[in-house]
C-alpha cells in the first residue's frame, strides 16, 4: 500500500511543458498523464485552464477520456486579481469549470514581485490569497497553495512569507508548497527555511524545485527530511531553463534510500518503462546518464569495475537495477579485460568463464580492433559476432557472398534546383547463385541497406523485419594507429528488439557498408539457408525509401 500521508505531485504537463523544444497535443497530454497514473503518483497538474486554449480543452476532454485509477487530476491558475472579487473573476471561474477535485493556486510570496509583478499592495495580495483559497474551498475543491519565489522572500521579509503560508492555510488551503521559482537556493538553505516555517506556523508543506544550481532533486529530498509532505516534479526533469525536481529520481530515493513506499515496490519496477514512454510522447528523450533509470544508470566499462561485478554486483552499484525496471549493462571497450568480456558474453546469453582461452582472445582481439578505429560500446552486434568466432575458434559462416558493390551519385538539375540521386548495386551469390540488386536511397547508406534489402529479402525472410533507424559516422585521421579514416556506428531495430554494429574504413561509404553487412549477418546467425532464386543471375531493382537514414 503507498503511504497515504505523503503526497507525489507531478507537474509535467504545466510546468514541464514549459521545456524549450516541447509541444504537446491534447492527446500527448492524455496519454503522459495515463502513464504517469499507471506508475502510480498521487496528483498530476493538468495545466492552466482560461490562460491556455489548449489546456481548457484537455480538461473537458478528460472529463470523459482519462480514466484515473491512483491519480489526482488537479487545474493550475492565478489567485483572483486585485479589486476582482473572486466570484466573478475570470480565470477563478476556468479553474472551476475545469470540475477537477483539486486546484493549485500560484500566490506571490515575495515582497518585491507583490509591489513590482502584481503592482499591489501587501495587504491586498494576503486578502486575493485567502479570498480565492475560501472561494475555492467553499465550491467543492481541495486547494493547494504554491508560495512562488519563497526561499528568495523568505531572506527579504521573512515575517511577509510566513504570513503568506499562514493565509492561505487559514482559509482552507491544505498544503502551501514552498517554491524555489528561481532555482537557486541549495540544500542546506532549503532544509532550514522548511524546517522553520513548519516550526512558525504549523502548516502542511510542499516543496517545488527548480534546477538552475544542479540541486534540484537534493534540495527536495533536504526538504522532505525537514518535513515536507509533499513532493513536486516533473518527469526527466523536464521544465524552463535548467529544468525541474526530476520526479522519477525523487520518487526513487523516497523508496530505496528513505524507505518510504510513496508507491508500491511493483510500481516502482515500472520507473524506467514509463520514462521511456514519456520520452516518446514527448519526443524529449531523457539523459542516458539520469539516475535509476538512464540507459547508463548501471552500465560499466571500466575493467577495475567489471572484474568487481564478477564478485559482487553491489561492489560498483548502489542498488538493484531490476528495482526501478532497469538492467546491468557491460561495455566492452580497450580499456576493459578479460571479466568485461565474461560479463558482457553472460549479458548476451553466453556461458563463458573469464580464464578461459577463448575469452582471452576476444579481449585481445577487441583491444587489437579499437585500436584500429572500432568501438563496441553501442556495438552489441558486431562484438557478438566476433565472440562466435573466438568461442568456434572458426571463422564465421557466411550464409551468401559478396562479389561487389558500388555506389553513384549523381546531380542533375531538376525542377527546383539541383538534385542529388544516389544508386547502389550489389552482386551477391546464394548457395551459388548469382544475384544482382540496384537500390536508389537518399544517400550511400540508405541506397546499400535498399539494394541489400532487395537482393536477400527474398532468401531470407527474416531480414524484411529489419529497418535502420540511427546513423552516426566519426572521422579516424590521427586518433587510431591505423590508416582507417572512418568509423561508422549503425543501429537496427527488428520489432522490439534494437541493436547496433560498427564498420570502419578508408572512407565513409566502406565503413558504412561494413556496418550494414555485420547487421544482416546478426539477424542471420541462426537461420537455416533461404534458397536462392532460379534464375542464374537475378536482377532486383528497389525504389526509394525515405524513412531510413
Amino acid at each position: 500500500m503507498a503511504e497515504q500521508s505523503f503526497q507525489l505531485y507531478d507537474t509535467t504537463l504545466r510546468d514541464g511543458a514549459q521545456q524549450e523544444g516541447m509541444v504537446l497535443t491534447v492527446e500527448d497530454k492524455l496519454a503522459v498523464a495515463r502513464e504517469l497514473d499507471g506508475l502510480g503518483v498521487g496528483f498530476i497538474e493538468g495545466g492552466w485552464p482560461g490562460a491556455v486554449p489548449r489546456d481548457t480543452e484537455f480538461f473537458r476532454r478528460a472529463r470523459t477520456e482519462l480514466d484515473l485509477k491512483h491519480a489526482v487530476l488537479a487545474a493550475f491558475g492565478a489567485t483572483r486579481r486585485p479589486g476582482v472579487p473572486a466570484p466573478v473573476d475570470p480565470q477563478v471561474r476556468a479553474l472551476l469549470a475545469a470540475e477537477t477535485p483539486v486546484v493549485t493556486l500560484v500566490a506571490k510570496s515575495h515582497t518585491g514581485h507583490v509591489r513590482d509583478a502584481l503592482r499591489t499592495t501587501l495587504a491586498e495580495n494576503l486578502s486575493m490569497i485567502g479570498g480565492t483559497v475560501r472561494h475555492l474551498v467553499h465550491a467543492g475543491r481541495r486547494v493547494f497553495v504554491d508560495a512562488e519565489h519563497y526561499f528568495d522572500g523568505y531572506q527579504l521579509n521573512r515575517e511577509y512569507a510566513l504570513a503568506v503560508v499562514r493565509t492561505a492555510a487559514e482559509a482552507g488551503a491544505e498544503t502551501v508548497v514552498l517554491c524555489d521559482t528561481n532555482g537557486g537556493s541549495l540544500p542546506d538553505e532549503v532544509a532550514a527555511v522548511v524546517a522553520e516555517t513548519r516550526a512558525l506556523t504549523g502548516v502542511q508543506l510542499g516543496i517545488h524545485c527548480h534546477n538552475d544550481t544542479g540541486c534540484a532533486v537534493a534540495n527536495t529530498m533536504a526538504a522532505v527530511d525537514a518535513g515536507a509532505v509533499q513532493a513536486q516534479g516533473t518527469a526527466h526533469g523536464y521544465g524552463e531553463r535548467c529544468g525541474n525536481a526530476d520526479l522519477f529520481t525523487v520518487i526513487a530515493n523516497l523508496v530505496l534510500k528513505r524507505g518510504r513506499e510513496v508507491v508500491p515496490l511493483e510500481r516502482l519496477a515500472g520507473l524506467a518503462a514509463t520514462g521511456r514512454a514519456i520520452a516518446e510522447l514527448t519526443e524529449l528523450p531523457g539523459s542516458g546518464a539520469a539516475p535509476y533509470i538512464g540507459e547508463s544508470a548501471f552500465t560499466h566499462k571500466a575493467g577495475l569495475h567489471a572484474s568487481a561485478l564478477r564478485v559482487d554486483p553491489d561492489l560498483y552499484q548502489h542498488t538493484r537495477p531490476a528495482l526501478v525496471g532497469n538492467a546491468m549493462r557491460t561495455l566492452v571497450s580497450d580499456m576493459g579485460g578479460r571479466s568485461s568480456i565474461e560479463l558482457k558474453a553472460r549479458e548476451l546469453g553466453y556461458d563463458v568463464e573469464a580464464g578461459s582461452d577463448e575469452v582471452a582472445r576476444a579481449a585481445t582481439r577487441v583491444k587489437e580492433l579499437e585500436n584500429a578505429g572500432y568501438s563496441f560500446e553501442s556495438a552489441d552486434a558486431s562484438f557478438e559476432l566476433l565472440l562466435r568466432e573466438e568461442l568456434t575458434g572458426a571463422p564465421r559462416l557466411h550464409p551468401f557472398e559478396v562479389e561487389s558493390w558500388s555506389v553513384s551519385v549523381l546531380g542533375v538539375l531538376g525542377v527546383h534546383g539541383d538534385e542529388v540521386r544516389t544508386e547502389a548495386t550489389v552482386r551477391l551469390s546464394v548457395q551459388g547463385r548469382a544475384i544482382t540488386a540496384t537500390g536508389h536511397g537518399n544517400g550511400p547508406v540508405n541506397a546499400l541497406d535498399t539494394a541489400l534489402h532487395a537482393a536477400l529479402d527474398p532468401c531470407f525472410p527474416a531480414l524484411s523485419r529489419l529497418e535502420l533507424v540511427d546513423y552516426r559516422v566519426r572521422v579516424l585521421s590521427g586518433e587510431t594507429g591505423s590508416s582507417a579514416d572512418a568509423r561508422v556506428l549503425v543501429s537496427y531495430q527488428a520489432g522490439d528488439r534494437r541493436w547496433g554494429t560498427v564498420g570502419v574504413g578508408p572512407n565513409t561509404t566502406a565503413a558504412s557498408w561494413h556496418a550494414l553487412l555485420d547487421a544482416v549477418h546478426y539477424v542471420l546467425l541462426d537461420e537455416p539457408p533461404g534458397q536462392a532464386p532460379d534464375a542464374p543471375a537475378h536482377r532486383v531493382m528497389a525504389s526509394v525509401q525515405p524513412i531510413r537514414p
